[in-house]
Parts: structure tokens; C-alpha cells; sequence
């Protein structure tokens, strides 16, 4: 008995401490007097109870259904705060506005960039730190990368876990899925690891009529309807576009999104273009023999595709065939830094008010921001951001202004191994603003280190959301939604989401629920954060 409150206690103290309670643990069955007490007299039993509770417990999450329990706390409750800061007093920002697409569903819920031009910017409000309230829900070990959300609010979510991705439908508040579809398993591709690979997978679009437009690992496009004819969730394959003819099966789909006609574009993975009219089904593709790892956006003039060589703008000629209007080529610098999943570019191309486009090059010493004409791709100014040999992306670029971004530093991150027992990646977040034709860093925040999120900004609150891990000697991993001011890109506050591996959001996107919450996909499952009513 006494044993087993000992047991009981340590593992408690674990809970609240972290693993340093394991290392002196361990230090403690050196002495002898400690083992002779820890030695079961009855050692059968002690071995047949705890392998029988383990079992019990292993049941249990299997039997309980996805979402229904919340996602395990990790280690160092104590010694990490819950919250820092103060509850924001909101500023609203002006000069970031969107067309809304014809062939999408309302702006702010049809991607994970937002919009069709991937402002990854919400008109709506976010969490201002109001005594937050956070939920989780524990989906195994899935993430679900892209989220959007139907006409009825409903989240419709892209998921995925070693083996293949999932669509789900699930319920806003509680975040249980409603409704679920298995998709096509993710195929083995050589030289990249199950969380480095894209294959249809990572991206889907939610279309006017509510449908989830997105690709499959056997080269097909589904457009899946989320509802039946009474508003209930439902998932049914409504059309589907065979691609296989024009995509190699050595080759994948990556991300789809309509142009301002309604054709459906995708590209794959080595670097092809494609169109499928939806009418006729016909598909047509320019290969631009370029490795592509991002999303892409459009506007009525064309579509915007990064290269891991060059940004290109896109459009159809007389035919109705992909042609390129422009190249633009970018320093894509001598490797593939920490921190990317390709040697490239690591941002899907922001598209801004005063008529430009934004990405960030790859250059060897510190990564630039880049602007250019979405007319012509001449670059109009560059601006080096972060620390000398610490400065890489892999997320968008987040839309603040006429012609002004938030870029966040994700240098040093290769695996969920990079940010466990208290370790953090390269700090920071910077702004930076196009101001009479040059670049300008109005901003550089270096108290939160960002490890994969895709940042968001809300303009009705003016605060910018970033995914944070502050590095500890505690060896904890505990994670935080962090506010910063748009502006001046002042802390505002962050608040705890958990511990643990299982809370690593892994290159999913932060997103903002159309009642103000934020929606943080991890490792294991949803969280939740939004300010007590």
C-alpha cells in the first residue's frame, strides 16, 4: 500500500514538475535501501495489477469515441505559467480588404490561408485574453492541418495521421466529429517522413455551395458536400475529377483552389500546373519542372504559384491551357535550412490591396521579405528579418495592412523532437511594410520563439496570433497562444493550451471561428481558446 502511494505520488509530482522528478527518480534506485523498499514482496501481483490498469486505460481510448475525452497534459503544470499578460484593449485595422471570391465560401472560412488571396487576416474578432477559457479534444495521434467552416458554423476539417487523411465534420463547440470520411491512404515517398509529406493531404477548399473541394493520394479531385438537402451534416462524394491522365503516378496533388471563373487549379509536388474545367472534366497542365511544397492563391487576374525556384503568376490562354504570364526568380540560397520542408521559399504568395505580392526568399545569411507587382512580378523591395544564420519559414505570410505583412521564424524545426524537454526554436516575429517604394521593418518581436504555426491576425481586435513555446530549463514543453499587438507588435498575452508533444500544432494553422474563438489543430487532436462570457 504504502508502495503504491509512493508510486502514486511521484508520478503526480511528475505531472506537476516534469521530467526532472525522472531523473532523480532514477538517481534514487542507485541506493540500495531505496530498491530493497520498492521490491514487492508479492511481485506477481503488483506486475499482473498495474499491466491490468494499463490495459484497462489503453480500452478506454479506444472504446471512447474521437474527441469525447480531453488531449493528456504533459508534464510541468507548475512550473510553467497558465497565463501572461493582460486582456487586450482592441484597435481595429483598416486597409486589408478582400474581394470575396465567387466560387468560395465567405471570406474568412474557406481555406487554411482565409481567402482566395491567402491573407491568413480575419475581418472578425479573435480571443483578446478576457479570462480565456481553453478545451481540448483528443483525437489519437491525428492533426487536422486545414479547417473551415460551413454556412451553418459547422467546422469541416481536413485531418490526417501516419497512415492517410480524414475529412470530418465537426461540432464548433465540443470539436467531436459528427460526421467522418476516410480517404485514400498516404502513399511511402522516398526522402520525405510521414509529417514532411503533402500528398493530398494538407489543403482543401470550401466552395459557395458548401462543398469540400480537395485532392486524393490516387490523383483524383472530390468535391464532397458537407450537408444533405436539410441542412444535416453529411458527407457525399458530390463530383469527382480523375487526374491520373495528366499527373504521374511518380508525381502527387498538393493544393487545389478555383480561379475566378470557377476552374478548379491544382499543383503537384514535382512541379505541375494544372486546370480541370468542372463542366467537362477535362484537365489541361503546365509542367513547370520546378518542386512546389506550398499552397497557392488568385485573384481575377490569374494565380500566384511559388516554386522552390521562382513566383510565378499564371493564367489560361486562348485554348483554355495553364501559360505563365510572368517569372520571377528569388535567392533560394546553397541549402535547405532547419525549418523547411524544401530549399525554397517557404510561403504561399500573400496577396495585398495596393496591387502587390508577397513572399520570402531562402538567402543563405537571413532570409528577406519580399514584394513585387502582381502585374508585371518585378520585385519592388526586399527586407532582410531575424537573426544572421537563424532565419527560415515554412508558413505564410500574414496580411496587416495595404502593403504590409507579419512573417514568423521557424528556423530550426525538423521533427516534433526539435521542441521537446523545454527546447524551442529561433525566436521571433517581424513586420514588415512597402512605405514610398522601399521595405521597412516596422517590428521585431524576439520574446516568443514560433515553431510551426501559421499565424493569423484578427483586424477587428488588431492583435496578430502566433503558436509559441518558450524555451525551459525544466525541460517542459508547454505551449501558448500568443497575442501581439499589430501595430507595434508589443506582447499583449499568451495564454497555456498544455504540455506535451500531443499539444505540437506541427505546421497547422491557428484559426478563427466566426464567434471569435481559436481553433489550434495539434498532434494530438483540437484545442479551443476563447474568452469567458
Amino acid at each position: 500500500m504504502y508502495r503504491a502511494a509512493a508510486i502514486a505520488a511521484a508520478f503526480l509530482i511528475f505531472l506537476l514538475v516534469g521530467p526532472w522528478v525522472l531523473l532523480l527518480a532514477v538517481a534514487a534506485l542507485f541506493v540500495p535501501r531505496v530498491r530493497r523498499w520498492l521490491r514487492p514482496e508479492r511481485r506477481w501481483r503488483v506486475a499482473g495489477i498495474t499491466a491490468g490498469a494499463l490495459a484497462l486505460l489503453a480500452g478506454l481510448v479506444v472504446v471512447i469515441p474521437d474527441g469525447w475525452l480531453p488531449i493528456p497534459p504533459g508534464p510541468g503544470l507548475l512550473v510553467t505559467p497558465d497565463y501572461v499578460g493582460r486582456a487586450a484593449l482592441t484597435r481595429p485595422v483598416t486597409g486589408v480588404e478582400v474581394p470575396q471570391h465567387p466560387h468560395l465560401s465567405r471570406n474568412g472560412t474557406s481555406s487554411m490561408h482565409n481567402d482566395a488571396w491567402a491573407t491568413d487576416s480575419y475581418d472578425g474578432a479573435g480571443p483578446t485574453g478576457d479570462r480565456p477559457d481553453v478545451e481540448s479534444a483528443w483525437f489519437g495521434v491525428e492533426e487536422c492541418a486545414t479547417l473551415a467552416f460551413d454556412s451553418h458554423d459547422r467546422i469541416v476539417a481536413l485531418c490526417g495521421d501516419l497512415e492517410g487523411p480524414t475529412l470530418r465534420i465537426l461540432d464548433a463547440e465540443t470539436m467531436r466529429p459528427i460526421e467522418t470520411k476516410d480517404l485514400p491512404d498516404r502513399p511511402d515517398v522516398e526522402g520525405k517522413r510521414a509529417w514532411e509529406n503533402l500528398c493530398g493531404g494538407a489543403y482543401l477548399y470550401l466552395d459557395e455551395h458548401d462543398r469540400a473541394v480537395l485532392a486524393t493520394t490516387d490523383r483524383r479531385i472530390l468535391a464532397i458536400a458537407t450537408s444533405d438537402a436539410d441542412g444535416e451534416p453529411d458527407l457525399t462524394v458530390d463530383a469527382t475529377y480523375d487526374v491520373s491522365d495528366v499527373v504521374p503516378d511518380d508525381d502527387c496533388l498538393i493544393a487545389l483552389m478555383p480561379d475566378w471563373d470557377g476552374n478548379i487549379w491544382f499543383e503537384t509536388s514535382d512541379g505541375r500546373v494544372g486546370m480541370v474545367d468542372p463542366e467537362s472534366g477535362d484537365a489541361q497542365v503546365l509542367d513547370l519542372d520546378e518542386e512546389i511544397a506550398n499552397s497557392f492563391a488568385v485573384d481575377e487576374q490569374g494565380v500566384y504559384v511559388v516554386t522552390v525556384e521562382a513566383l510565378y503568376r499564371l493564367s489560361l490562354d486562348g485554348t483554355g491551357k495553364p501559360q505563365a504570364d510572368w517569372r520571377t526568380e528569388y535567392d533560394r540560397g546553397t541549402t535547405q535550412k532547419p525549418g523547411q520542408l524544401s530549399r525554397g521559399s517557404g510561403t504561399t504568395p500573400t496577396l495585398l490591396p495596393d496591387g502587390l505580392v508577397a513572399i520570402t526568399d531562402n538567402a543563405d545569411q537571413r532570409m528577406n521579405v519580399l514584394f513585387l507587382r502582381r502585374d508585371s512580378g518585378q520585385e519592388v523591395c526586399a527586407a532582410p528579418v531575424f537573426a544572421d544564420d537563424g532565419s527560415a519559414t515554412d508558413n505564410s505570410l500574414v496580411a496587416v495592412g495595404p502593403a504590409g505583412v507579419v512573417a514568423e521564424n521557424n528556423y530550426g524545426y525538423s521533427s516534433p523532437l526539435s521542441t521537446a524537454l523545454g527546447r524551442a526554436t529561433a525566436p521571433g516575429l517581424a513586420r514588415v511594410d512597402v512605405v514610398e517604394g522601399e521595405c521597412q521593418v516596422t517590428w521585431t518581436n524576439s520574446d516568443v520563439a514560433a515553431p510551426t504555426s501559421v499565424a493569423k491576425a484578427s483586424l477587428e481586435t488588431g492583435l496578430v496570433y502566433a503558436y509559441t513555446k518558450r524555451p525551459t530549463w525544466w525541460g517542459v514543453s508547454a505551449w501558448y497562444l500568443t497575442a501581439l499587438d499589430i501595430r507595434t507588435g508589443r506582447h499583449v498575452f499568451s495564454v497555456r493550451t498544455g504540455t506535451g508533444t500531443l499539444m505540437n500544432n506541427h505546421y497547422a494553422a491557428i484559426t478563427l471561428g466566426p464567434d471569435g474563438s481559436a481553433y489550434i489543430a495539434t498532434l494530438g487532436g483540437m484545442v479551443r481558446v476563447k474568452d469567458r462570457e
